[in-house]
């Protein structure tokens, strides 16, 4: 039988949740930062995405975190207002509006995401968190972690070029064998039962060793400070409140500062149901999430972070997903990374400070690959065009734009072949074609709407003259009136005109008007009362 006690519930999720930690200290650092918003900032927002919304929220997998796909809104909001303390107004203005969104349950439109979108946002990011973590992974960290687009300003050959010119070896060696201490840990059997010591520990444990030792030796292998961990270092706990930056109440007073907050709101809103849809379907047991009580868990913990001085938040792909990859069971996990990201940055941000980019790179690849492996590509072929296309579309345009870009662009994708599957689908020939075919069913679908007309019409068309035709609606519900005056311009005028015999099954009684007789050729068969 499963234990369900709180001390089962730790010994399953404290390694899933040591693995978060490690994953989520350099994202929100690197957020922050490319934010242009103070350090701490970032580490805020994951101790309260971990502790406030892993508390509140339902969901068994998502983590929440400062997110990169807010860093463009929050650094031109920040350099447009002038001060960080304003910018954090419109975070506390962002939290009330999610709050509103949940209680409205607005949180309802995510049932609409279809799932090749989805899955093709997760292989999306799996492309992007290995793109983004290969510079990391070489020894040369130009760019921050996490960020949602690898096509900056276009596709920039110059930096790749830079990037294969500046490989550290140091670096390189710590990668592989963090690769390979991973890829230990998930394929011996032994390993993986050590649930307490999890792979990604004893590879960051091993990458710290190494970069040590090379220290040591006084080897030209040892990494440089500017590829650790960066975390900031208090004296004293006057420094530590001296990094802690308050709201300025007076923003409020500000119209852009309510601009900037609905804006956030909206576009956190979308990225948190997003991700929960995606982290129910990483998600072993397939439990599914109030979406409407993520929103407004999202909701407090924007309103907090930004009380204390945190960037806002939404539920995160990375973290959600190595989440679900370490083997989290509940919600616990979320919590645990948030509580160990307030003790080790209040204890040993000295300790955290020599961890390498490269070792933390090595799991975030591994997260990637499981993301944007090769099977769900050939999963999707095989299911045939009109789920293939959306989704390798999805994957392209997120990699190319940016997270809610690309999704736009697969929903649109995905609803064209709705539609053009909707239309294909508005009736059923008892003969596929219509060439030498003198009898003819046309049995209608459940659902005729306008977008069927252009196919019916077409059918129509190309029926010859002396031919027998029956339309049959009896299991019809709707038909759109454009269609029905279609119908039976083609009855009364066409059908007389070229001797085509009609017989009309299951019309409502708005074809009262027809007559059987001999000039119309009309066989009315079958009323439905109203």
């Amino acid at each position: 039988m499963k234990n369900t006690s709180l001390i089962g519930g730790i010994k399953e999720n404290f390694p899933s949740g040591l693995v978060v930690f490690l994953v989520a200290l350099p994202l929100c650092l690197g957020i922050a930062l490319a934010s242009g918003a103070p350090p701490l900032s970032g580490i805020i927002a994951g101790i309260v995405g971990g502790l406030v919304v892993g508390t509140i929220s339902n969901s068994n997998i998502s983590v929440s975190g400062p997110a990169a796909g807010l860093t463009a809104i929050v650094l031109t909001a920040i350099t447009d207002l002038g001060a960080f303390e304003l910018f954090l107004c419109a975070g506390i203005i962002a939290g009330l509006i999610q709050l509103v969104l949940g209680f409205v349950k607005a949180g309802s439109i995510s049932n609409y995401f279809p799932n090749n979108v989805i899955e093709g946002m997760l292989a999306a990011i799996g492309i992007i968190i290995i793109l983004k973590q290969i510079p990391h992974a070489l020894g040369f960290d130009k760019d921050y972690e996490g960020h949602e687009s690898i096509f900056d300003n276009g596709l920039n050959f110059g930096y790749f070029t830079e990037l294969f010119g500046a490989v550290h070896p140091g670096a390189i060696i710590v990668t592989l064998v963090s690769i390979g201490i991973l890829l230990a840990w998930d394929k011996i059997p032994t390993l993986r039962r050590m649930k307490m010591l999890p792979g990604a520990l004893v590879a960051v444990v091993a990458g710290i060793v190494l970069n040590e030792l090379f220290k040591m030796t006084g080897s030209s292998l040892a990494i440089t400070p500017q590829h650790l961990v960066v975390l900031p270092v208090p004296q004293s706990a006057a420094d530590f409140s001296n990094l802690i930056v308050m709201p300025d109440f007076a923003g409020f007073t500000n119209l852009k500062v309510w601009i900037v907050g609905a804006t956030i709101a909206i576009v956190a809103s979308i990225e948190t149901l997003l991700c929960i849809e995606a982290s129910d379907r990483l998600d072993a047991q397939r439990r599914i999430t109030d979406t409407n009580l993520e929103l407004k868990a999202q909701g407090i913990g924007n309103l907090i972070s930004s009380f204390i001085g945190g960037l806002p938040m939404t539920s995160v792909v990375v973290r959600s997903s190595a989440n679900a990859n370490a083997g989290a069971t509940s919600k616990l996990s979320a919590i645990i990374h948030g509580l160990l990201l307030l003790i080790c940055v209040l204890s040993i941000p000295m300790i955290l400070n020599l961890i390498p980019l490269a070792t933390l790179a090595a799991v975030l690849l591994m997260v990637g690959y499981k993301l944007a492996k090769p099977a769900t590509f050939k999963h999707f072929w095989h299911l045939g065009k009109f789920q293939f296309i959306p989704f390798v579309a999805t994957v392209a345009a997120v990699v190319a734009t940016d997270l809610l870009k690309g999704v736009g662009i697969g929903l649109a994708i995905s609803v064209f072949y709705i539609l053009q599957g909707n239309m294909k689908r508005a009736y059923y020939l008892s003969r596929e074609k219509l060439d030498d075919a003198d009898g003819i069913t046309i049995k209608l679908a459940e659902e005729v709407s306008f977008l069927n007309k252009a196919a019916i019409k077409k059918t129509l068309k190309n029926i010859k003259p002396n031919s027998t035709v029956t339309i049959d609606a009896r299991g019809t519900s709707y038909i759109a009136t454009d269609v029905l005056e279609m119908i039976q311009d083609f009855a009364n005028i066409r059908a007389k005109e070229e001797d085509i015999s009609v017989e009309l099954l299951g019309f409502k009684t708005s074809y009262k008007d027809y007559e059987r007789d001999e000039d119309s050729h009309i066989v009315i068969t079958h009323r439905r009362a109203m």
